[in-house]
């Protein structure tokens, strides 16, 4: 996949140079948009690893995106500011916690209908489709709503949502520090249990290359700077006078960036070191066979269906703070992203096969095919012709893949 990744990026970018002259893929300020745009999708791409796992699909994610952020831009534009104030502090936790909470509510709602009604997923989560765009429309009165919360609109990226340059090399130190950690607590547990041991060179080469990926991508965002225009509105609201050659403000990691990160840490953890993580795997494996080991599978689906809907509402916080508004066609066809993102990045649709890594770089691979597209002139037409492409390729690669490995 990383492969593959690279392929893309470095294609894109010597087509550039090769008609226009100018490559603009490789470019501190287009990856940059590129993590921030991948983190919409790669949020939700976490949560539909799981669906897949258990035998199920969500089609409904992107309209629960929708609603979820209509009812936040209602929250905090219609109805706190007349209880709370214009600019209250709490008005931008508030609107995030309704959010995740009615994405998680509505997830649990359909997870129910498929776990104690018997209903197929399919026929649930494409009715939630119609119904919760539908909701959206109607709460709305179709209209826009905007602008949400001055904090709010930081959880969306830009210049002032990022953590800058020493934010950036805080995060950066602490992931390091994870990094060797990992590999520490990895030797002590091999030698605890008298298992082989890696040579101590193959454990300083994956700790050098953790940390070297680490510290190239801050020195990335780091290397983007404040566009001008904001950068002197800063200056004048801040009384800073700008020098000749002007002033220099790193970007850093934008936060959308960082709670994609945070949703990818936990949701690894809770797959790979909690009974729940190996619940999933079990039912997707066999649900019969899991059954009669004690799961309960039907309460397992609710949480599972629970844990995707909450991560539809935190994308759609993602997604309207980038916006500064809330429309009725946000996330219009997004689910057919994530589903693609988890499917090429490893999730088998058979279930019992997939990781978290795997679909936020299938994520990663999508929106680096639409920028690129987008960059070099590609019509619209064109760009759809070759995300369907990719996406039935990825999934005859994984029949091929599961036919050899019988």
């Amino acid at each position: 996949m990383l492969g593959a990744l690279a392929l893309i990026w470095i294609g894109f970018h010597l087509y550039g140079v090769i008609v226009y002259d100018f490559g603009a893929f490789l470019t501190p300020r287009n990856l940059w948009n590129l993590s921030v745009q991948t983190s919409s999708i790669g949020i939700m791409a976490c949560g539909m690893v799981l669906v897949i796992i258990t035998r199920h699909i969500d089609l409904s994610v992107g309209s629960i995106l929708g609603f979820t952020a209509i009812i936040m831009g209602v929250v905090q534009v219609d109805i706190l500011p007349h209880w709370l104030g214009l600019g209250h502090p709490l008005i931008w936790i508030i609107a995030v916690l309704c959010g995740i909470a009615l994405g998680a509510l509505i997830g649990g709602f359909q997870g129910a209908l498929i776990a104690y009604g018997q209903i197929p997923a399919f026929i649930v989560t494409l009715g939630g489709l119609l119904v919760w765009r539908g909701a959206a429309f109607l709460v709305a009165r179709g209209e826009t709503i905007s602008p949400v919360d001055a904090t709010f609109t930081l959880l969306g990226g830009g210049p002032y949502g990022s953590v800058g340059a020493l934010g950036s090399w805080i995060v950066a130190g602490l992931a390091c520090a994870g990094v060797v950690g990992l590999l520490l607590r990895g030797r002590s547990q091999r030698k605890k249990f008298h298992t082989p041991l890696r040579p101590a060179w193959a454990e300083l080469f994956l700790g050098a290359l953790g940390c070297g990926a680490v510290i190239g991508a801050t020195l990335l965002v780091n290397a983007y700077p404040w566009p001008r225009g904001i950068l002197r509105r800063y200056a004048e609201a801040e009384g800073i006078t700008l020098p000749e050659g002007g002033l220099f403000i790193s970007h850093g990691y934008a936060i959308p960036v960082l709670i994609l990160l945070a949703v990818a840490l936990v949701m690894t953890v809770v797959m790979t070191r909690t009974r729940f993580g190996r619940y999933v795997y079990a039912i997707g494996g066999n649900p019969e066979a899991a059954a009669l080991a004690g799961i309960n599978n039907r309460l397992m689906t609710v949480k599972i269906f629970a844990i995707m809907g909450g991560l539809a509402g935190l994308s759609a916080v993602v997604a309207s703070a980038r916006l500064n508004s809330a429309t009725n066609s946000l996330g219009t066809l997004d689910e057919l992203y994530v589903i693609a993102a988890a499917v090429i990045g490893g999730t088998s649709l058979a279930g019992g096969v997939g990781t978290i890594y795997g679909a936020i770089l299938g994520a990663l691979v999508m929106q680096s095919l639409q920028t690129g597209m987008v960059l070099i002139g590609f019509d619209a037409a064109v760009q759809q012709l070759v995300v369907g492409s990719v996406l039935v390729l990825a999934v005859y690669l994984d029949i091929l893949y599961r036919g050899r490995a019988k």
